[in-house]
């Protein structure tokens, strides 16, 4: 028999209908088409069909063999099952159900001939809230097939209450609308009234425009713009069927119940254009509420038969309980579905947030774009964050949080969505850390500071963030900078504590009296990089001079020494120090006693690339230890305090000085420089060298010192 793929262009991964649609044309054919076989695919913009059937014989098999599996909602507004008015349209579509003598509707007729019957024994009145819950556990008891799989759909029964899984709005209803009424009239029109035959070819293949017929039905939430066919709906609420949500517990039998929906995720407003904070909420009545969360759809290239598809949801089911610490969001979903998805031949998830729209009457099935699913073997570096990143999430959205927070934690959210579901470029892990520093400096502000300074990060985003350039290994030379590092590796009074007032071991915020203690070592305030790092030089001298250790106490751990070229660009003003010094703030909260005996980040060398001979002389002249056994330097703070003041022929000349009465016989006799290029060098100080670049300085300065060979600390 010939193989047949059907590219079904009707069926599309958004809108929602669409993609519902899809999987709908394919359960349908696998349960009730039994003369061929099908699987499905997704390619590109189209759903591809993979059969024997040819295409008439599909066409012919909806229009005169399909079933419909029955839907019912007597729990609902406009169910058809009470009076009343608002019942009327739902009514006359049950009756004209009921009283057709097709085969093909006798499953549906059977279905709400069950309903009916415990109606009636429930008063054949509409249920109260009281009576729903055991309205729901009669229906469970006595529907089955088709219709047992719309209750698993459309509601989760936890004991006590029953949750909506927000796929089909609020238990079958969107707002006043009634998807059950819209699905039982499509029903009359396409296989009682079969008015809209002419319309199944292009629901299917979608390559015929439309006759100008408009259907005014409702679509509810799947299409925003309510254009499509009653077939449209039929199929799309087949597909509903396979996104079945189910009961769970908390550890173990013993703990609550609560609804899991597959690929469900509390909502996060991050990762897409348009995200704003109250996509996460819902105004009802004035007041704001939990917003109804996100859904993923998978799309997949590998063809797959409906049972297998209908394992993958089922295996993708995440919690849909109310936002609160612990619960799944998309961002949780971008680091684990990296790895699950490549697993099941995934490449991509359709994102969906069932978020409010028209003057927050109604909510809309919203295309949040498509996340695409690689390879993230450090996807785990954010592992890192997750715990900080839930307490910002949570403290930017109390309604106190004022808006210089609320956008740090946007910026923060999207750039680590960025990392998870794009390629591996160090840029985005850059833009990470940059976010990650931005929340510290709105902290620095006294704002936030519950939520803590960033934690410790593993020595796994030198790598990920390095992108060879002068800017990053500057960066990571001052992000190492402290007094002094133990045997262990552990650093000893890090430079981070000049930006922010923090506790032993930069956990915490220092406080006092629910407020950021003031503390005079916090010098720093990230308005200008070159004035923070004269500020940051001065300050390390003056506590320097306080123990009479004349020495600048400013050490770089193992291997990430500054370069002579790169502190040659940064000399000459070709570095952005900016950047440099936002990538140094994130870059702090590496835990570098974990660093130990990690190489140097590789990159080329720029060979002969020196600083000016004035700064080497500034430079050697600052070391925050001695030159040799022979030749120690001590420091003089009037050095920084001269460059800071523009005076670089000042400073120069006390460095000749310190230079001379060490013993170096240095050639250059004085130097000097603009005032703005006096502020550049005193700044440049502030990175640290390692001993071998420090001997390369004084044979630069002074070729009489004999050749030695260089030893990395």
């Amino acid at each position: 028999m010939t193989l047949h793929l059907h590219h079904l262009g009707g069926c599309a991964p958004e809108p929602l209908a669409h993609y519902l649609k899809a999987l709908g044309i394919l359960r349908v054919l696998d349960n009730q088409h039994h003369a061929h076989r099908f699987r499905g695919r997704w390619d590109g913009r189209s759903f591809v069909l993979i059969t024997t059937a040819s295409r008439d014989e599909i066409i012919e098999f909806f229009r005169e063999s399909y079933a419909p599996s029955p839907v019912f909602n007597p729990w609902g507004a406009r169910s058809g099952f009470y009076g009343g008015g608002s019942e009327s349209g739902a009514r006359r579509a049950m009756e004209a159900i009921a009283s057709n003598i097709s085969p093909r509707l006798i499953p549906f007729k059977e279905a709400l001939a069950a309903v009916r019957k415990i109606v009636a024994e429930m008063g054949g009145a509409k249920p109260g809230e009281d009576d729903k819950r055991e309205m729901l556990r009669r229906l469970r008891a006595t529907v089955r097939g088709p219709g047992r799989l719309w209750l698993e759909t459309c509601v989760a029964d936890l004991g006590e209450r029953f949750k909506a899984p927000a796929i089909l709005g609020t238990g079958g209803n969107e707002g006043s609308g009634s998807y059950t009424s819209a699905y039982m009239s499509a029903v009359v029109e396409c296989l009682v009234d079969r008015r809209w035959d002419h319309d199944i070819e292009r629901c299917l293949f979608g390559q015929f425009p439309s006759t100008g017929s408009r259907w005014d039905g409702s679509f509810g939430q799947f299409i925003p713009d309510q254009a499509g066919s009653p077939w449209d709906l039929l199929l799309a609420l087949e597909g509903a069927l396979l996104v079945r949500s189910a009961v769970t517990r908390w550890h173990g039998a013993g703990g609550s119940p609560f609804a899991s929906s597959p690929f469900y995720f509390a909502p996060v407003a991050a990762g897409y254009g348009s995200c704003g904070e109250f996509d996460e909420f819902v105004i009802s009545k004035g007041r704001r509420q939990p917003g109804r969360g996100e859904q993923w759809f998978p799309l997949w290239h590998q063809p797959l038969a409906a049972g297998e598809i209908e394992q993958m949801f089922g295996e993708g089911r995440c919690t849909a309980r109310r936002p609160r610490a612990g619960d799944a969001t998309a961002l949780d979903a971008a680091r684990a579905i990296s790895r699950w998805g490549c697993a099941r031949g995934i490449t991509a998830f359709a994102r969906f947030g069932y978020q409010q729209r028209n003057n927050l009457a109604t909510h809309f099935a919203v295309p949040l774009g498509q996340v695409l699913v690689r390879t993230h073997p450090r996807a785990k570096l954010l592992d890192d964050l997750s715990a900080w990143l839930d307490r910002l999430h949570r403290a930017a959205r109390d309604k106190h949080a004022p808006a210089r927070l609320k956008q740090a934690e946007r910026r923060l959210a999207d750039a680590a969505f960025a990392a998870l579901t794009h390629d591996d470029q160090p840029g985005r892990w850059q833009v990470l850390l940059v976010s990650a520093a931005g929340v510290e400096a709105v902290q620095a502000g006294g704002t936030g500071i519950r939520v803590g300074p960033i934690p410790k990060l593993s020595p796994g985003w030198v790598v990920a963030a390095d992108d060879g350039s002068v800017e990053f290994r500057l960066a990571l030379a001052l992000a190492s900078a402290a007094a002094g590092y133990r045997r262990e590796g552990r650093p000893i009074d890090p430079v981070r504590h000049h930006w922010l007032p923090l506790e032993p071991g930069a956990r915490r915020y220092a406080t006092r009296e629910g407020r950021l203690a003031l503390d005079p070592r916090v010098v720093c305030r990230g308005r200008d990089p070159e004035g923070d790092l004269l500020a940051l030089g001065m300050r390390r001298l003056v506590e320097a001079g306080r123990g009479a250790e004349r020495r600048v106490p400013v050490e770089a751990a193992r291997g990430c020494g500054a370069r002579l070229a790169d502190l040659a660009a940064l000399v000459a003003g070709e570095v952005d120090l900016g950047r440099s010094l936002q990538l140094a703030r994130g870059l702090m909260a590496l835990d570098w006693g974990a660093w130990r005996g990690r190489p140097r980040p590789a990159s080329p060398l720029a060979v002969g690339a020196v600083p000016d001979d004035a700064w080497m002389c500034l430079r050697l002249a600052l070391l925050p230890w001695p030159l040799d056994d022979a030749r120690r330097i001590p420091a003089d703070p009037a050095i920084v305090r001269r460059l800071a003041a523009g005076d670089a022929a000042g400073g120069v000349r006390l460095a000749l000085r310190r230079l001379a009465a060490a013993g170096l016989r240095v050639t250059l006799a004085a130097g000097g420089a603009d005032p703005a290029t006096a502020r550049r060098w005193g700044a440049a100080l502030v990175f640290p060298i390692d001993r071998r670049t420090a001997r390369r300085l004084a044979r630069n300065l002074d070729p009489s010192i004999a050749k030695e060979p260089d030893h990395a600390r």
